[in-house]
């Protein structure tokens, strides 16, 4: 355990020191600092987006790093198609907190389809649904199948979208 001269500020500290009690600063015993976490991006770009962005943790600044890219994978991520803990997938998201137009989350904020704990979309299900057609335990929807409303218009809907599943997957 050496005594460094901190890279901000000069002060010296211990070379294990997690921030400088002077200044602050992350890491003062570094050379360097980017922050936490990793952070990758594909050299192929679409439209100047690169096709995938991976990021997690901060960056040299302690900002969350925020994967953005055709194909974002993160804590936070915005994307066509992200997988995020939260995040915006315009195509698909699949993370805890999600929106876009088809999502599977925890709390999945879909214009199409949301599938999650609570769910919303032209077509949600989930434990809570708020949509037009609803499979849920309870929820608000024009057309709603669950243990205390079933309307025959989603029954024969998602009938109809578990039959094309099961042929398609052989369950």
């Amino acid at each position: 355990m050496a005594l460094k001269p901190c890279r901000e500020c000069g002060n010296e500290v211990s070379s294990d020191a997690f921030s400088c009690p002077k200044c602050g600063a992350p890491r003062p015993a570094l050379p360097t600092w980017t922050g936490t976490g990793y952070e990758w991006k594909s050299q192929r770009k679409i439209f100047g987006i690169p096709l995938v962005h991976v990021a997690f943790g901060t960056n040299a600044n302690g900002r969350v790093r925020i994967a953005k890219g055709v194909i974002a994978v993160g804590q936070m991520g915005i994307g066509l198609i992200t997988v995020a803990q939260f995040g915006i997938g315009i195509i698909f998201g699949l993370g805890q907190f999600m929106l876009g137009l088809t999502v599977l989350a925890q709390f999945a904020g879909g214009l199409l389809v949301g599938i999650g704990q609570l769910a919303t979309g032209v077509i949600a299900v989930g434990q809570f649904v708020a949509g037009i057609y609803g499979l849920a335990q309870t929820g608000w929807a024009k057309y709603l199948w669950s243990p205390h409303r079933t309307d025959m218009e989603a029954v024969a809907l998602f009938y109809t979208v578990y039959t094309k599943l099961a042929g398609l997957f052989g369950f």
